[in-house]
C-alpha cells in the first residue's frame, strides 16, 4: 500500500470487523479484468454522515471501485466491510449479493425503469411500504419539484428531473451506504451546479457513508469532505479538499485543478531559478533539475511602476491575449529570461482586469501557490 491508504497488519475475521467505527472500509484491494490490473492495493474508509469523492482520469480504477462497493464485482484480494459487517473478502471467498448490503446505488445513467412511474421507481427498493415511508416520498417529490410529475414515466422528464427521481430512488431505502457514479455528467453546466447542491443536501440528510465517482476537479471540491485522488489504479493523496488543492504530494496532483505554468531549472544552493523567479527546493539535491508548477491565479498582474505587497520581486512581461470568461480573465503573458529566451505563462484575474493586448506589466508570484517537485 501507498502511503495515502489506510495500513493494517491483521486480516478481518468472516462475519464482522475492519469498519473503524462503521460506514464503509475497504482494505488491500486488488482487481484485475483478464491480465490487466486495474485497482492495485486500495485502502479507504468513509465513516458515516461524510461524503468522499474519487477522483481521477478515466480508467484509474474509480468505477470499478464502486462496483465492487455495491457488490455488482466480486472481489479478487482484499476485504469489504459495511458499517462494522464484513461483507466481502477475497481471501475467504465471502460475497454478500448487494440486495443484502444496505447500498443505496445511483448509475450515470440513472438507470429508471421505463415500465414505472416516478413513485414507483423511487419506491422500488423498499422492502415495505410504510406509512412513513410514503410520505417522505411526497415530501422528497414536493421538496425537488416532481410533486406533479410523481404518476409520469421517465421518458417524459428532463436529464435533471431524471437525476432527481434516480437520486431518490437511492436514498429512499435508507441506506448504510450510498454510491453516485458521475452522477452529473449527463447534465448542462447550469442544471449541473443546481443539481450539486440538491444532492449535497439530500445526500447529508440520509446520513450515509457516501462514495462518489467523478473525474470533475471542481465538482469534487465542492461536494467531497475527503478526497481520493487516483492514477492507475492506485490512491495517490487522500485529505480534504482544501489540502489536496494547497498542498498537492506530487505534481500529478497538482496539475489535476485546471492549467497550470510548468518551469525547470537546476537546484543550486537549495533553489531553483525560473523565469517566474527563484523558488526554495526543498528535498532536491543540489545539481538536480527541479519543475516548479504554478496556478495561474497566482499571478499576481501590476501595472509598470506599481509596488507590490507580497510575494516574488515581480518580473515585467508583455500582455499576448486577454479571454475575458465572466467571473474571471484569461491572460496570456510574454517574459523574458534570463538567457534572453521568452517563455509564455498564464494567468487568472478578476473579470474587472482592465489589461488589454499589447500592454507592458509587472507580474509577481504568490509562493504558497508555487509548488516544487523533482523533475520527471
Amino acid at each position: 500500500m501507498n502511503a495515502a491508504e489506510t495500513k493494517r497488519t491483521d486480516g478481518p475475521e468472516d462475519g464482522h470487523g475492519g469498519g473503524q467505527n462503521g460506514g464503509l472500509g475497504m482494505e488491500g484491494i486488488h482487481h484485475a479484468y483478464g491480465r490487466t490490473p486495474v485497482v492495485r492495493g486500495v485502502g479507504l474508509h468513509v465513516p458515516p454522515g461524510e461524503l468522499a469523492c474519487l477522483l481521477g482520469p478515466s480508467g484509474c480504477g474509480k468505477t470499478t471501485l464502486l462496483r465492487l462497493a455495491a457488490g455488482l464485482e466480486i472481489v479478487q484480494k482484499g476485504w469489504i466491510t459495511i458499517g462494522d459487517e464484513l461483507v466481502a473478502n477475497g481471501e475467504t471467498g465471502l460475497h454478500m449479493p448487494p440486495e443484502r448490503r444496505g447500498v443505496g446505488l445511483m448509475f450515470q445513467d440513472y438507470a429508471l425503469f421505463p415500465h414505472l412511474t416516478v413513485r414507483e421507481n423511487i419506491a422500488f427498493g423498499l422492502r415495505q411500504m410504510t406509512s412513513a415511508r410514503g410520505q417522505w416520498i411526497n415530501d422528497a417529490l414536493a421538496r425537488l419539484g416532481l410533486a406533479d410529475m410523481a404518476g409520469a414515466y421517465p421518458h417524459t422528464l428532463s436529464g435533471g428531473q431524471q437525476q432527481r427521481v434516480a437520486l431518490l430512488r437511492a436514498t429512499a431505502p435508507e441506506p448504510r451506504v450510498l454510491l453516485l457514479d458521475e452522477p452529473f455528467s449527463g447534465l448542462d453546466v447550469t442544471r449541473r451546479a443546481q443539481m450539486r447542491e440538491e444532492t449535497l443536501d439530500l445526500v447529508k440528510e440520509t446520513g450515509a457513508a457516501s462514495l462518489m465517482v467523478t473525474h470533475d476537479p471542481e465538482e469534487a471540491m465542492f461536494m467531497a469532505d475527503r478526497i481520493f485522488i487516483m492514477n492507475e489504479g492506485r490512491i495517490i493523496q487522500a485529505a480534504p479538499p482544501k489540502e489536496i488543492y494547497h498542498e498537492p504530494v506530487n505534481a500529478f496532483v497538482a496539475s489535476l485543478f485546471g492549467p497550470i505554468n510548468r518551469c525547470e531549472g537546476t537546484v543550486k544552493n537549495g533553489r531553483v531559478t525560473t523565469p517566474l523567479g527563484p523558488f526554495a527546493a526543498p528535498g532536491i539535491g543540489d545539481g538536480m533539475t527541479a519543475q516548479v508548477m504554478v496556478r495561474p491565479e497566482a499571478l499576481r498582474i501590476l501595472n509598470l511602476g506599481e509596488t507590490h505587497a507580497s510575494g516574488l520581486a515581480p518580473r515585467v512581461a508583455h500582455v499576448v491575449s486577454v479571454r475575458l470568461l465572466g467571473r474571471s480573465a484569461h491572460l496570456r503573458l510574454l517574459i523574458e529570461d534570463e538567457g534572453g529566451a521568452d517563455v509564455t505563462v498564464q494567468a487568472r484575474t478578476a473579470g474587472t482586469d482592465r489589461h488589454e493586448e499589447g500592454d507592458q506589466v509587472m507580474v509577481s508570484v504568490d509562493p504558497d501557490q508555487a509548488f516544487v517537485f523533482p523533475a520527471p
